[in-house]
């Protein structure tokens, strides 16, 4: 047991705490506040405390817990909505009122409920770390794989089926006349990542719902991306189209530092929201971790890391998983103010010089891998992280530092925003590296992704080329040929890659309505510059009633697209042929 020595903020030294080890968990004063240890000197610790420290006075105890910062994994996790810490805040909730006092603990996992366990080995079988020993239908949407935990090896000697709580044992193994008992909730330390058999090169497309990042600039599974964006861009609103309909086995919010409102909104409209495939509610397979803005500013850090380390867990259980954090920016904040009051060497704008390694300690955990343990199965984690740049500066540095370790940018545009254009993903600064990656699933969904892609993003960039010349000369002076150009640029933005998150029919668009719809706007681009080289006037081209039919497509529900192409093709043919033969 130690004693506060001094108090600076979120940052306390206590005396007397020798024996205490780094990044171990203590309470700090009467109130049992909850800090971590983050350095040591002589008989001293330096404690960042996760809660307020407002009238903290010297001399208060300070309680060593022996265990480090940890997380519990086990069913109940689905659907729970956790603060920085994993606390519960639905029980918080319960037990304190709307007001949450500082100090009050609240179990991550409901110690109460009973889960029906069914077991998939039986005794005499062998076991060892990440062996499934049978399942748990957590929700609808999601079955809970119970694995042997770290440190558990040898010979079932006992397995039973039925209802359990979570610290009920349900196996009892064997190993050199040593019982060990098997329960189905397990402990891991969130820095420290959860291991694998071996990494794999991410494969196959995050299929989003989202034409820009689907179509033009894939996520693979497993991969990791940026979304780097200015105030007012829709950093929030794209981050959360991620996690609604992205084709994952589950997916994990982690509001680092958000506003209440918009977290709230979350939330909210999560309990309304069906999943496109099944029609169960979609927060059956969420994980909601809310740090917002009024709360202590350093347990921002350890939310990202309580986040990617349950998003490993599932992972483990051979799931597609996606993590979304908003944003890295108020995390790195958090770590340049507690760096400020450790009084270390400052690296560039005030961040620490550390920044860069913490980033790529957490973006490094994603990745698909092969899972340790029987049966074989694989798994994936694929991290979007959201960043801040004050004024839109991507220069500065949290998002050069992100930049440097992920292998997808979403830069979102102010200028975009502005014209309302949403999502205001700028298709001349976005890139991603995983298209040889997504090629294959592409080839079996989409025959011609890649030639269709790269035809797109061709047109788009002849329409930067020309805005120069139009900026000059206006567009009346351009031949008819480039005034094709900057019609069907303007069809590829407006009809495609501008897509509505409040509208039903165009807030999730399946890979092959998004195949079908550029395909379309393609064709059109080629029986028209074939009525230009025909002699027919450019003017007659523009005022087609195909334009206006190509722009209504997005309105066309998913499953109606198909149908409805074949139809709007026949009467391209139709309309713009019949016209170059007059």
């Amino acid at each position: 047991m130690g004693k506060i020595w001094r108090v600076s903020g979120p940052l306390v030294i206590a005396d007397e705490m020798k024996g205490s080890q780094v990044y171990e968990v203590v309470e700090i004063g009467d109130e049992g506040i909850v800090g971590e240890v983050i350095g040591l000197e002589g008989d001293k610790a330096i404690i960042q405390a996760h809660e307020e420290t407002l009238g903290l006075k010297t001399g208060e105890e300070v309680h060593p817990t022996g265990q480090i910062l940890s997380v519990e994994l086990g069913p109940g996790l689905m659907g729970s909505i956790y603060d920085g810490l994993q606390k519960s805040l639905l029980t918080l909730v319960e037990t304190s009122g709307s007001f949450i006092k500082r100090g009050v603990k609240a179990a991550a996992l409901p110690r109460d409920k009973k889960w029906q366990f069914t077991p998939t080995v039986k005794v005499g079988d062998k076991v060892e770390y990440g062996d499934i020993i049978g399942t748990v239908p957590e929700t609808e949407l999601v079955e809970h794989k119970i694995m042997i935990p770290l440190g558990v090896s040898g010979t079932v000697k006992e397995i039973k089926a039925g209802e359990f709580t979570v610290e009920e044992t349900i196996a009892i193994v064997e190993k050199d006349n040593k019982k060990q008992e098997v329960t189905m909730m397990q402990r891991w330390p969130v820095r420290k990542p959860r291991p694998y058999l071996r990494r794999q090169n991410p494969s196959g497309l995050l299929t989003t719902g989202m034409r820009i990042l689907d179509y033009m600039f894939p996520l693979a599974l497993g991969g990791k991306a940026a979304i780097p964006g200015g105030f007012g861009t829709g950093k929030t609103v794209t981050q959360q189209q991620l996690v609604r309909w992205a084709e994952t086995k589950l997916n994990i919010y982690v509001g680092c530092g958000e506003r209440g409102n918009e977290m709230a909104d979350v939330l909210y409209s999560f309990s309304q929201l069906k999943e496109p495939k099944t029609g169960r509610l979609l927060q059956e397979k969420e994980i909601f971790i809310a740090n917002t803005s009024n709360m202590p500013v350093v347990a921002r850090e350890a939310s990202i890391f309580v986040g990617v380390t349950m998003a490993e867990y599932y992972r483990d259980m051979g799931y597609n998983v996606l993590l979304v954090a908003d944003s890295t920016s108020r995390w790195a904040e958090a770590m340049r103010e507690m760096g400020g009051r450790l009084e270390e060497m400052p690296g560039e704008e005030g961040f620490p010089s550390y920044m860069g390694s913490r980033l790529s300690g957490f973006y490094e955990r994603a990745g698909m891998i092969d899972c340790l343990g029987k049966p074989e199965r694989t798994g994936s984690v694929t991290i979007a992280g959201a960043v801040s740049p004050p004024g839109a500066d991507f220069s500065e540095p949290v998002t050069q530092n992100t930049l440097r370790i992920v292998d997808a940018l979403f830069a979102l545009d102010v200028g975009l925003a502005n014209k309302r254009h949403f999502p205001a993903i700028s298709w001349l600064t976005s890139y991603s590296l995983y298209v040889d990656a997504v090629k294959d699933w592409w080839n079996q969904h989409d025959k011609g992704w890649e030639e269709t892609r790269s035809a797109a993003l061709r047109i788009l960039q002849q329409e930067a080329e020309l805005e120069e010349i139009v900026r000059l000369v206006g567009p009346e002076a351009l031949p008819d040929n480039d005034k094709l150009v900057l019609l069907v640029a303007r069809m590829i933005r407006e009809d495609f890659l501008q897509q509505s998150a409040y509208s039903d029919a165009d807030t999730y668009c399946t890979p092959q309505k998004a195949g079908l719809m550029l395909k379309t706007i393609l064709k059109f681009h080629e029986l028209a510059q074939g009525m230009l080289d025909a002699g027919v006037p450019y003017d007659t081209i523009r005022s087609s009633p195909v334009v206006y039919r190509i722009a209504r497509m997005k309105e066309v529900f998913n499953e109606e697209f198909a149908e409805a192409t074949k139809g709007l093709w026949a009467e391209m043919e139709d309309t713009l042929t019949a016209r170059r033969r007059a």
